[in-house]
């Protein structure tokens, strides 16, 4: 589905409320967000389900305010990345569990290999910023200049972001016995 196909969608659900119209850009980019929010939430895909509802809820109740200047995929990641974002700020601010105790349980609860173990561990030492900006030029594949308009980031930001975070976790990786 082209850009111009995104756009015919969107005018039918803004001009008449067309949900089937809705149904295909959520099926064209639900595994995407999805992924993205997955890898956020460093796996925990329960929140990474609920964060995609939320993401779409949100979308569909602002389509009107899709101006069409970037792409819908823009827009879209835009809202999931916020709604990631709140999710955290109010985690932070109703939980008193200490980050070790979270991890624990986070660990217990989410069964993955353990090679994307130690990608998420490496992720752990990112700021949500860094993270925010590797997920989404190597996990989605994205340019510099898209994650820059998703995350509202100066495109110089994002460039240092990925430098400076392809550092981290490439030391915190060698030390697992990756690469050399």
């Amino acid at each position: 589905m082209s850009k111009a196909e995104d756009m015919l969608l969107i005018s039918q659900v803004v001009i008449s409320d067309d949900r089937l119209a809705f149904d295909k850009l959520v099926r064209k980019y639900q595994s995407p967000v999805r992924r993205f929010l997955l890898n956020l939430t460093l796996g925990d895909s329960m929140l990474a389900d609920d964060l995609a509802q939320e993401t779409f809820i949100k979308a569909y109740l602002n389509i009107r305010s899709f101006k069409g200047i970037s792409a819908f995929s823009t827009w879209l990641f835009r809202i999931a990345y916020n709604t990631f974002y709140d999710s955290m700020r109010a985690k932070k601010h109703f939980e008193d569990l200490n980050t070790s105790e979270i991890d624990k349980k986070n660990s217990s609860e989410i069964e993955y290999s353990e090679e994307k173990n130690d990608i998420y561990t490496a992720l752990k030492l990112l700021s949500e910023e860094e993270k925010a900006v590797i997920l989404l030029c190597y996990m989605e594949e994205m340019t510099h200049k898209e994650a820059a308009k998703i995350l509202k980031m100066p495109l110089g930001t994002v460039k240092t972001h990925v430098l400076k975070s392809k550092k981290k976790m490439g030391e915190f990786l060698i030390k697992q016995g990756y690469g050399n």
